[in-house]
């Protein structure tokens, strides 16, 4: 396995094994990496002959007040983890490397980045699809794997593609847990242990929510405030947003029967201490 942080290198790399017939299968992260990322490089690994995954903490997509300083960083341990699956290159670039000093070219897009975390988080999807973009011309792979955690993020990265006609697949995979169904997240390391038991609301707010529309609910208003209600019984959590959207559009209905592809998204997004976490579930509702 090689680590590059070179731009040409890299894309070196991919056209050879491109010229030579081969699939190449791209996960992109910001590292720190753990069993859902390792999920995706699985995944990647069965469909492709190469994989490459890219660690890069992207700073264009944090806001002024965010952790981008205090992200967690480990390249020693993610690359061990990296080999064991048997992933083929790590492209690793500093930030220099990715953006000059006189960058001045974003990648953006209206309607689905304005709902959910594009609301307390304004500049955050364009960060997240200039960064993609770049790393999509850099290493053209056949396949990208990303996460149904960072739900809107998947739909955004979706609509980039399809709508600037990138030639690259988007294959998106399931949330990965916790055995006690706290979503598997990089950022759940700031959390201490009282806070880490507190987190645990995002998951159990989430399952009445789809209790309820599985009991027939079908009025968003209703369905939120039956997580709302969950979540207001822990005082450690404070509610960012509870949101129920058309997963196409990522707009949110009053009705769940009017979703356009009959597929709903509940996010919900929450402050435990001073961390902030997401969580959600996609949903096909039958009228």
């Amino acid at each position: 396995m090689n680590i590059s942080g070179s731009i040409k290198e890299t894309r070196q790399q991919v056209k050879e094994w491109k010229k030579q017939g081969l699939t190449v299968g791209l996960v992109p992260t910001m590292g720190y990496l753990h069993e859902g990322h390792q999920s995706l490089m699985e995944k990647a690994k069965k469909e492709n002959d190469k994989v490459v995954v890219s660690i890069f903490v992207n700073p264009i997509q944090f806001g002024p007040n965010e952790d981008f300083a205090s992200y967690p960083r480990d390249l020693e341990k993610d690359a061990a983890l990296c080999e064991r699956i048997g992933v083929d290159l790590i492209f690793h670039p500093e930030a220099e490397e990715m953006y000059e000093k006189d960058f001045c070219t974003y990648v953006d897009m209206d309607g689905l980045t304005k709902e959910l975390c594009g609301k307390s988080r304004p500049t955050h999807f364009r960060g997240v699809q200039t960064v993609v973009s770049k790393l999509f011309h850099i290493i053209p792979a056949d396949r990208a794997y990303f996460g149904q955690k960072d739900a809107q993020q998947l739909a955004v990265i979706k609509r980039m593609v399809r709508d600037l006609s990138m030639d690259i697949e988007i294959v998106g995979c399931p949330i990965v847990r916790e055995e006690d169904g706290l979503a598997k997240s990089s950022r759940n390391t700031y959390l201490n242990q009282e806070e880490r038991k507190a987190a645990l609301v995002l998951n159990r707010s989430l399952a009445e929510g789809k209790k309820a529309i599985e009991s027939g609910v079908r009025e968003a208003c209703k369905v939120k405030q039956c997580i709302l209600d969950v979540i207001a019984k822990e005082p450690l959590a404070r509610v960012d947003y509870v949101e129920i959207v058309d997963f196409s559009a990522i707009e949110p209905i009053a009705d769940l029967n009017m979703a356009a592809e009959g597929e709903i998204l509940c996010a919900i997004a929450v402050y435990i201490g001073k961390t902030r976490l997401i969580d959600n579930f996609i949903m096909k509702i039958n009228s």
